[in-house]
């Protein structure tokens, strides 16, 4: 009997044991728990002074601002065509001597080349035979004209002479107009003999030159081409669904790479009446002035056409520079008490280097406008101490 007591005295002891052992297990797992629930709201990200200015953080307050409707298209900057020559030598001959460079600056009527031409030649030689003639069928009609007044010769004799006057001065018209198809001038052909210079036919910066001294030049291949770049084309491919929203004499600014945060001005002077088979656009151009020449031809470019189909309408949009991409979700940095937190966003539309916003930000927000790309380096390198 005195077993008995002892044993369940035992079971007793070792289930109180045991209900001990599985509440100091139960312990670690609760505290291990809320530490996983506070991760997901991640500490602001501080920096130091130095740090700060060294990024080159600059905060904005977001507001609203009116953005108003417009296309914003990819477009290629070209030469104006209508101030645009390739240059040609009329006849067939051979470069003397080259007068301009490519880049150059010349006038209109300026020299670009000289060249030797046997068609030239033989045109001018004609033209003084020609010439000769008609001087002595005048002579002759002048004597034949006095004589018949004073009924010294025959009329028949008289409309003789006059008719070789009239033949020879047909002959030199046509002597005439063959040297000037051949592009010299009839006044100066009998002094330049065979040699032809090719000028420019306006003020305009040579862009291309092939010519080279001692090779043959003929009419199909261009010497030189000569542009007046003070107005370039900027010509955009629109889609059929911009077309109902552009036209021609509105407004456009254009942009380009080699010139961050700056704006040409210019308006549509063309959209084109077919649309293109293969890629299913319509041309648009728009006319820029380049006085100054920063824009060069073949430039990659941005045009914003104002459209003016809608009223201004008031939206939330950052900087392009603001926005970064997060583990493949574009987000922007927020000022949050002595540090920055990221906030991702829904972005819209990209309108003159500002992106719009459609959610994710509210006005008011302190939006780190500048250095953006500094705190995403800075985050994830915490990150990364942070898994180590």
């Amino acid at each position: 009997m005195t077993r008995l007591p002892a044993l369940l005295a035992g079971i007793a002891l070792f289930t109180l044991l045991a209900g001990c052992g599985a509440k100091d297990e139960a312990k670690p797992v609760a505290a291990a728990s809320q530490p996983a629930e506070a991760a997901h709201e991640e500490a602001p990200l501080k920096l130091s002074p130095e740090e700060l200015a060294r990024a080159g953080i600059k905060v904005e307050a977001l507001k609203a601002a009116p953005l108003a409707d417009a296309v914003e298209v990819t477009a290629t900057i070209q030469p104006d065509q209508d101030l645009f020559a390739r240059i040609a030598a009329p006849v067939e001959g051979r470069i003397v001597s080259v007068a301009a460079s490519l880049g150059a600056n010349v006038r209109a009527g300026q020299t670009l080349a000289v060249l030797e031409s046997v068609a030239l030649g033989e045109a001018s030689s004609a033209l003084t035979a020609a010439r000769a003639a008609q001087r002595i069928a005048e002579a002759d009609f002048k004597r034949a004209e006095a004589l018949q007044a004073e009924e010294i010769i025959a009329q028949k004799d008289y409309l003789r002479a006059r008719a070789e006057l009239d033949k020879a001065g047909a002959e030199l018209r046509a002597a005439e107009d063959r040297v000037r198809v051949l592009g010299a001038d009839p006044g100066s052909a009998g002094r330049s003999g065979a040699r032809l210079a090719v000028s420019a036919p306006f003020a305009g910066t040579v862009v291309a030159r092939k010519a080279t001294v001692g090779e043959l030049a003929s009419p199909s291949e261009p010497l030189f081409a000569v542009a007046d770049l003070s107005k370039l084309w900027i010509e955009a491919n629109l889609t059929e669904p911009m077309l109902a929203r552009v036209h021609q004499g509105a407004q456009a600014a254009v942009s380009v790479a080699a010139y961050p945060g700056e704006r040409f001005e210019g308006r549509v002077t063309y959209v084109a009446g077919m649309l293109e088979k293969d890629s299913r656009t319509v041309v648009a151009r728009i006319e820029v002035d380049n006085k100054d020449g920063r824009l060069k031809p073949e430039m990659f470019a941005t045009a914003r056409i104002n459209a003016g189909t809608q009223v201004e309408r008031e939206v939330l949009a950052v900087p392009d520079d603001a926005v970064v991409l997060l583990q493949g979700q574009p987000t922007v940095f927020v000022a949050k008490g002595e540090g920055f937190e990221p906030r991702p966003i829904d972005p819209g539309e990209k309108v003159g280097g500002r992106t719009v916003v459609k959610s994710g930000l509210v006005a008011g927000d302190s939006l780190v406008v500048s250095g953006a790309y500094a705190l995403k380096a800075r985050l994830l390198k915490s990150q990364i101490s942070d898994e180590h």
